[in-house]
Formats: structure tokens, C-alpha cells, sequence
């Protein structure tokens, strides 16, 4: 992750995860060590998978330590296997065993989010089709998924309600049709900003194309309402499929020859990857 992104966004994020773990003293931890010692620790994959979020792994330990290191043995987006030792931890014991939990929960929900976008990406491989996410992320964790979904193959959808148009079936509700909601958003909206529409059916591609939506979103269609879209398009509005798209169905719906597919179950659905610090040694000793 770009460090500017991190200072700037991220180190918020890992100080509020470290506060609801610590909310004023590790009480096991100044227990066992009540000063300051040097220790080194093991991360090891217990499971097969692709790793990201190391740099969000390291800068939870260096929060609480200035001086901690994180030496890898991979690097973000490399697939692992399970057994294989993926970097050496250094620091102070005490942020090694009062960070660990944090530091790891974000490293395993990353990860397991790249190895499910890896997974999905691989369907799509020989086509021109893009595997896109959604804003269906874990409440304040958003720029780390999307990270993460960009680590596994993926690529990242508008970021926010701020970075693009997109009107679906309450906004065109609202507008009264959607023509009127493309017309409004094209006199609202800034002119960077693309229009997309979501789609239910023939008579609202019909109508999006008519109004220039930038890109036309089919939700829901049927396969062959889809691929008759797709045909009326002919190249005049980028075209995306939505919903309910998983691994074992994005590949017949690349098979249409659209754009884009978006997939909320990269970041809403995708286990975890199994991974632990362990072999805790002191240095001093």
C-alpha cells in the first residue's frame, strides 16, 4: 500500500483495532514481561492461499514499536503453501504478543480475500473480461479489502458514493424513469464522474443506451436477455454483469463477451487464510 495511504488512512484503522483489543494494559502480556526485552517470532501459513496485507502486518507492530521489523520471505500477492514460513518478527516482546491478534486478523482477512479473487480471476483468464468488487466490505475496512481484491487479480470498482454515478433501481425510483435519473446525474455530477446504469431489463438497456449511460450494468438478467443486450450495445456503453456471481459461474457469464463483472462475494464472502505466529524466542536470553 502506498505509504501515504497508509499514514494517512490506515494507521487510524490499526490504532482503532488496537484500542478494542487493548483498552489500557495487556494484562497477560505485563504479566509474563513487564520490561522491555528483544524477541523474534515465526509467521507461518497454515494453509494454502495467496498472502496480502504484510505491510499492514508490520506497521500494527510498529505502532506499538517504533523499532520492530518485519523481515519477509514473500511478498504481497505470492502464492503460499501451508507449512511455509512467511517472514521473521522482531521488536520488543511486549507489541509482539499485544500486537499479534490484531496484526494477524487483518493479515488473514486480506489474504483470504486475494486468494478468493485469485481463484475467481483465474476463471477469466483468455477472455477480455475484468473481475471488478463492490462496496459490500466490512464496515471501516474497506481500503484494506480493496487492497486486497488488487493483490488477488482483481481490480476495484468506484471506491465510494463520491467517485462516480451509479443509478440503481431506487435512485431511477426516485427520478421518476431512467432517463430522467441519467439527465439529472449528467447536470448534478462532476464531468470526470462516469454514468453507470443498473439494468433489469431490454427496455431499460434500451432506454440507458439512448441516454449515454457510460457504462450499462445487467442485474440479474437472464443469460440469453444478457447476450441480447450485449448485441444491442455493440460497443457504445461499457457493459457490466451483477449478481449473485461467484467461482463457479463467472466464467459462463465471461463467455458473453461483457466488460466487467462485479462480484460482492470477494469481499463479503471469502474465508479467511489460516496463518500464525509462532516459535516466540528471546533474543536477551
Amino acid at each position: 500500500m502506498n505509504p501515504v495511504t497508509m499514514k494517512l488512512v490506515g494507521d487510524d484503522i490499526i490504532l482503532r483495532a488496537l484500542q478494542e483489543d487493548i483498552t489500557y494494559e495487556d494484562v497477560s502480556t505485563q504479566a509474563v514481561c513487564p520490561e522491555a526485552r528483544a524477541a523474534e517470532v515465526q509467521l507461518i501459513a497454515k494453509a494454502d492461499g495467496v498472502i496480502a496485507g504484510l505491510d499492514v502486518f508490520a506497521r500494527t507492530f510498529e505502532l506499538l514499536d517504533p523499532s520492530s521489523e518485519v523481515c519477509p520471505k514473500v511478498h504481497d500477492g505470492d502464492e503460499v503453501k501451508a507449512g511455509q514460513l512467511l517472514a521473521m518478527v522482531r521488536g520488543d516482546a511486549r507489541a509482539l504478543l499485544s500486537g499479534e491478534r490484531v496484526a494477524l486478523n487483518f493479515l488473514q482477512r486480506m489474504s483470504g480475500i486475494a486468494t478468493y479473487t485469485r481463484r475467481m480471476a483465474s476463471a477469466l483468464d483468455g477472455t477480455d473480461t475484468v473481475l471488478v468488487d463492490t462496496r459490500k466490505t466490512t464496515p471501516g475496512l474497506r481500503v484494506f479489502e480493496r487492497e486486497a481484491v488488487r493483490l488477488g487479480g482483481g481490480q476495484n470498482h468506484r471506491f465510494n458514493l463520491s467517485t462516480a454515478v451509479m443509478l440503481k433501481d431506487n435512485h431511477i425510483d426516485a427520478a421518476g424513469g431512467v432517463g430522467a435519473a441519467v439527465r439529472a446525474a449528467r447536470e448534478r455530477a462532476p464531468f470526470t464522474c462516469m454514468v453507470e446504469v443498473e439494468c433489469e431489463g431490454m427496455d431499460m438497456v434500451r432506454e440507458a443506451l439512448e441516454e449515454g449511460a457510460d457504462i450499462i450494468m445487467f442485474d440479474n438478467m437472464e443469460h440469453d436477455e444478457m447476450a441480447a443486450a450485449i448485441k444491442l450495445i455493440a460497443g457504445r456503453a461499457k457493459t457490466e454483469v451483477s449478481g449473485n456471481v461467484d467461482a463457479e459461474n463467472i466464467r459462463a457469464l465471461a463467455d458473453l463477451g461483457v466488460d466487467y463483472i462485479s462480484s460482492g462475494a470477494l469481499t463479503h464472502s471469502a474465508p479467511i487464510l489460516d496463518v500464525s505466529l509462532k516459535h516466540l524466542r528471546m533474543l536477551d536470553a
